[in-house]
């Protein structure tokens, strides 16, 4: 990658969720950037204050400023969902304060939202502004080349893991379940990674469904049926995890459907300026397990459920060495583009792949239609997954068709083996 002369002042600014590793971004893109003689610019909040025509909210950053944030979680920079390409007025301005503090180069930090802003500067700036995404999101969602994670996602998986080992020891030592929603939106490789590394009693993710949509009936359903298999067992505990996306795929219309006038109980459908629904708003994991107790009883078991949403305990925390160590390649791959021939014809999404620097321009990473990058699906195809299914407690065609096991883990329940058959079959396929 050639070096190419630029502008001496670099803009930077995060937006959307925290992520253990920003202040890692922030140090190294700082720090290389005053070292090829470039000015630092820090913008407070994202995109905030910018639409505003706030001049005041930047401040310059120093090496002295950074040299140990990298270890830190939070982002001294904020945050911010705004999105500037909502309105021409605000992308107006965001121009206008980079055009007057002579911004030549601009550097994010976000996820597909923010690229996308990203990607809006660098078009209208008409070539006047080179412009580097560095992707962040705990979700792991970001279409990188290979199985190249996002930064934030390792850390958060391994707090994750540790809650959750906690809370099964808990639900053992109490013999209760815990129903737990762990953040992602779009993909369950949080949730599974999880999951999968606390051997959760069951982990449901989005994509095992495929294309079609699925109900809260069906989501209980699998849950209760993973209870009435462990109980089969004399096991009277454990742990499922959910992948808030669920909410998504069960679908404003399923909600609906599924709770009546009783879901404005958990909580409001509203959109944030991107058009996402705002998951957190909706307490998905009080009503599942409103909805199991009341499922169990049914069943004529009596079941002590308790409700935990895992993300905000993560997104902050100090980053684990494996993030500490890439946000330094990614911080330094930025600043580095910006420098290359190739950044005076297209802004990037700035990656890795096989140590290599491999940045990725805005036009093969974003959709011009749903103005979004294609989410990152877990492969529920692969060996991976399969691995993660065969430690999972789940009720498998087998259980159905052989009647003693049939039988046992009918006896359970209320249910006798043909009413638990035709009540559960339909989750094997039968």
């Amino acid at each position: 990658m050639t070096d190419a002369p630029i502008g001496r002042r670099l803009g930077i600014l995060v937006g959307g969720g925290p992520a253990p590793g920003l202040n890692g971004v922030i140090s190294a893109v700082t720090i290389e950037a005053l070292n090829q003689e470039m000015e630092v610019i820090g913008f407070q909040d994202g995109f905030k204050w910018l639409v505003r025509g706030d001049m005041a909210r930047h401040r310059k950053l120093t090496i002295n400023d950074v040299s140990w944030i990298n270890l830190k979680g939070g982002s001294i920079l904020g945050t911010s969902r705004t999105n500037p390409a909502k309105k021409d007025a605000d992308m107006a301005n965001v121009l206008d304060i980079f055009s007057k503090l002579e911004i030549t180069n601009l550097v994010t930090i976000g996820g597909d939202d923010t690229a996308y802003s990203a990607s809006q500067v660098y078009e209208r700036a008409g070539g006047k502004i080179r412009v580097a995404h560095v992707p962040k999101t705990i979700d792991n969602d970001i279409p990188l080349p290979g199985s190249t994670p996002t930064f934030g996602f390792e850390t958060a998986r391994h707090f994750g893991t540790f809650f959750v080992r906690n809370l099964a020891e808990d639900a053992k030592t109490t013999s209760r379940w815990y129903i737990i929603v762990s953040m992602g939106r779009a993909a369950g490789h949080l949730a599974l990674g999880i999951g999968k590394a606390s051997a959760a009693t069951i982990t449901i993710i989005p994509e095992e469904f495929g294309d079609r949509q699925v109900s809260l009936d069906e989501v209980c359903d699998l849950i209760a049926g993973s209870i009435i298999k462990r109980r089969a067992l004399s096991k009277e505990y454990g742990i499922a995890v959910l992948a808030e996306g669920l909410i998504e795929k069960v679908g404003e219309k399923g909600l609906l459907e599924g709770m009546g006038q009783e879901l404005g109980h958990y909580g409001r459908m509203e959109r944030d300026d991107h058009g996402h629904l705002r998951l957190g708003e909706i307490e998905f994991a009080r009503m599942i397990k409103d909805l199991m107790t009341k499922r169990m009883a049914e069943l004529g078991l009596k079941m002590t459920f308790v409700d935990k949403d895992l993300g905000y305990e993560l997104r902050c925390a100090d980053p684990i060495p494996f993030d500490a160590e890439y946000t330094r390649d990614l911080g330094y791959g930025a600043v580095k583009f910006l420098r290359s021939e190739a950044a005076a014809n297209h802004g990037a999404v700035i990656s890795f792949a096989g140590g290599k620097l491999d940045p990725q321009p805005f036009s093969k990473m974003i959709d011009p239609e749903t103005k979004r990058m294609k989410p990152r699906l877990v492969d529920v195809k692969s060996e991976s997954y399969e691995c993660a299914r065969r430690y999972m407690f789940r009720l498998e065609r087998g259980d159905l068709e052989s009647p003693a096991k049939l039988a046992k883990i009918a006896a359970s329940t209320n249910l006798t083996p043909e009413q638990f058959r035709s009540r559960f079959g339909y989750l094997v396929g039968l």
